[in-house]
């Protein structure tokens, strides 16, 4: 198998699979075409689209794995002098990883969305969405050029937009798509500079065309500066990735994204979308690796994320928000890794995360479910004896997250604070106080949800109870959440006396499935992908970069890794945060209220997640509107219709009014001016004077 080159038409089938599936469903099964198929039709297509897919990304796996790879044209778009623009597939460890992940995580999704979508009128229109969304998020991780890069970085974009925007009568969800998609455009703007700098100086847009002359690039300025051209390009590519994956300032709109169903949450959160950003910079470390600056700003920017969006996890009430926080956290994670040059494990972060965080939010879902689509936890309690199937996956995925020891997000959350302790940049002892003090943080409000939710007194069922986990100053927007959700699932919270069940077979099977690699991959995986030759020669680490040789020296072993973590800073730090929140939500629940007591202004900046969303719509939406209001007042109202429009149209009424003076009407006034014009051209042209 060494040195075999894949079959293009086989890859080809992989993206087109779901978007084949995405096209019967939201064509033929919508009112777009005249509900031609009906609903089971449009499930299987779908399913078996991202099934077919999943199955032809394991095979690529296991053929990389063996030493296949391909890195081709499939199909050229245009030519433009000696630049070409080509639909092109680079299949290597990395994508074909992504791959696997994407369509595992995407399937799960898929067969959840039969349960928790079935009393919904936009069904069909859902599903062909996810699907659209898993054949964007494919394009963009097998891509082997640029354009093709940013087809699908603006493609999971859109579909984000549709998806986050699902329930599009209610406002929050219409307010919540929009500030996606504009957060995202700041981003993507950059994104594109970034792009446009790379093809203005190489005069190509494929990967290994642009690597091979990283080295000429790295000697180049910015014109009309002393900035090296790589650590802008680089600063620029990032901009789009803190955009994508959510990175403090651009992070605002991840959490507002829970507007939409829960399935795709988990598909947001997990497999793509937010990942693609991680995904980027890692596939693109030869260029990053060549600026220290670069390195510096991205591990930056990770740390303030990592801890500053975990403290917000803290005070949530709404159990898809508080699982969104630890979303941004987690992220945080994975860029402060890529800022030390592990992008290995970043990478290897990212995939044990897209597991346990997918079950975390499909537990959430099946929780919401059995609640009759109460999102507040502070009406939960007790679930554990009612939902067992629930509360076991989700206690799982609880301690994958928190990093225990065996667990997979051990290996890799480890793996990160290791990798930055020994990483040489300067911000690098910063960031792995931050990242440890993070691991408590994280471990504290993952389990006040747990416990909040599936233990102590039951409190659900009461006549009188909280509104869907917002506080008062959100009621506004909890009503309108209410009336959507009671208009797509019936009545809202279970009524004095109902109690919760178990969700369907559908919901809680990709629960279990997720379940499994929760617990396994990391441990069977961290060798060959950490330690081995998995990413051989497809992520590049410069000599002066010695944070993975450390890890490497240190590890011996998987089984030896997770005895050793017992003993280590961030266990002890993850264990002292589960219990203070054990005791906290437990045993002494007035400690949380003699906290709130003492410390009610850091509870109101909490709250108000550090006064960015009013930061935001003070200085940059106060700002465009200030501009726009400028804009059609002058330029509008003063120049374009004042001016060019009525301004021209009065000068045509003021000439006429002086002309039409000379229309008399009397014959002898018309002879005499013309008399006077025959007299004046004779003077022009002959002056016989001069004779």
């Amino acid at each position: 198998m060494a040195g075999q080159i894949l079959n293009p038409n086989l890859l080809l089938a992989v993206p087109l699979a779901p978007l084949a599936g995405a096209a019967i469903a939201g064509l033929l099964g919508t009112k777009f075409l005249g509900n031609v198929v009906g609903r089971k039709i449009s499930t299987a297509a779908c399913i078996l689209g991202v099934l077919v897919a999943l199955i032809l990304s394991v095979q690529t796996l296991l053929a990389v794995l063996d030493g296949a790879s391909f890195n081709g044209t499939i199909y050229n778009w245009m030519t433009v002098g000696s630049l070409k623009m080509e639909v092109g597939f680079q299949i290597d460890s990395l994508s074909a990883m992504m791959m696997c992940v994407v369509t595992f995580v995407s399937l799960m999704v898929h067969i959840y969305t039969i349960g928790y979508m079935k009393d919904d009128e936009g069904y069909n229109r859902f599903f062909s969405y996810i699907s659209l969304f898993t054949f964007s998020m494919l394009m963009l991780v097998m891509a082997n050029n640029f354009l093709q890069l940013f087809f699908g970085w603006e493609a999971v974009g859109l579909v984000s937009y549709l998806l986050i925007g699902f329930w599009y009568t209610r406002p929050t969800a219409i307010f919540a798509n929009m500030k996606a998609f504009l957060v995202n455009r700041v981003g993507d703007f950059g994104f594109i500079l970034g792009i446009g700098l790379l093809l203005a100086y190489a005069g190509t847009m494929n990967y290994q065309e642009v690597f091979a002359k990283r080295d000429a690039l790295a000697l180049l300025t910015l014109p009309g500066s002393d900035w090296m051209l790589l650590t802008v390009a680089c600063i620029c590519l990032f901009i789009g990735a803190m955009g994508k994956s959510a990175q403090f300032p651009l992070h605002v709109w991840l959490p507002d994204s829970m507007e939409g169903p829960t399935p795709i949450s988990a598909l947001i959160h997990a497999a793509t979308m937010v990942t693609a950003g991680i995904f980027m910079v890692a596939r693109m470390s030869p260029l990053f690796e060549l600026s220290d600056m670069a390195l510096t700003f991205v591990m930056v920017i990770g740390t303030i994320t990592a801890l500053f969006m975990g403290f917000l996890g803290i005070i949530q009430n709404d159990i898809k928000r508080v699982v969104a926080y630890s979303t941004l956290s987690q992220l945080g994670y994975m860029t402060v890794a890529l800022g030390a040059s592990a992008y290995s494990v970043a990478v290897f972060h990212l995939m044990t995360h897209a597991f346990f965080k997918a079950l975390l939010f499909l537990g959430a879902g099946s929780v919401i479910i059995g609640m009759h689509h109460d999102q507040d936890i502070r009406n939960m309690g007790g679930l554990r004896k009612y939902m067992p199937i629930t509360w076991i996956t989700s206690l799982l995925g609880s301690l994958a997250l928190i990093g225990t020891p065996l667990f997979s997000g051990f290996y890799s959350k480890d793996s990160i604070i290791e990798a930055v302790h020994a990483s040489n940049l300067g911000f690098a002892p910063v960031a792995y106080w931050a990242l440890v003090i993070g691991v408590f943080v994280t471990a504290f409000y993952s389990f006040r949800m747990y416990f909040l939710v599936f233990h102590g007194k039951e409190r659900f069922g009461q006549p009188q109870h909280h509104d869907h986990g917002h506080d008062d100053k959100h009621a506004h927007d909890s009503d309108a959440h209410h009336e959507e959700e009671e208009d797509a699932h019936g009545h809202h919270g279970l009524a004095p006396g109902e109690k919760p069940h178990e969700s369907p077979f559908v919901v809680w099977f990709p629960l279990v499935a997720l379940a499994i690699p929760s617990v396994l991959i990391g441990y069977l995986t961290i060798g060959p992908m950490l330690h081995g030759d998995f990413f051989k020669n497809v992520i590049f680490v410069g000599e002066n970069h010695r944070a993975m040789e450390v890890l490497r020296d240190e590890f011996h072993g998987a089984a030896a890794m997770a005895i050793h973590g017992l003993q280590t800073m961030p266990f002890w730090m993850a264990f002292a945060g589960v219990a203070l929140a054990y005791y906290c939500y437990l045993v002494n629940p007035r400690v949380p209220a003699w906290f709130y007591a003492r410390f009610r202004a850091v509870h109101t900046l909490l709250d108000n997640k550090y006064y960015m969303d009013k930061f935001n719509d003070v200085v940059f939406s106060g700002g465009a509107r200030m501009l726009g209001n400028g804009l059609w007042n002058v330029g509008d109202k003063g120049l374009i219709d004042g001016l060019v429009v009525n301004g021209s149209a009065k000068m045509v009424g003021w000439f006429s009014s002086v002309v039409r003076t000379a229309q008399t009407g009397y014959i002898y006034h018309y002879a005499f001016v013309m008399i006077l014009g025959v007299l004046g051209t004779l003077l022009y042209f002959f002056p016989f004077w001069h004779a």
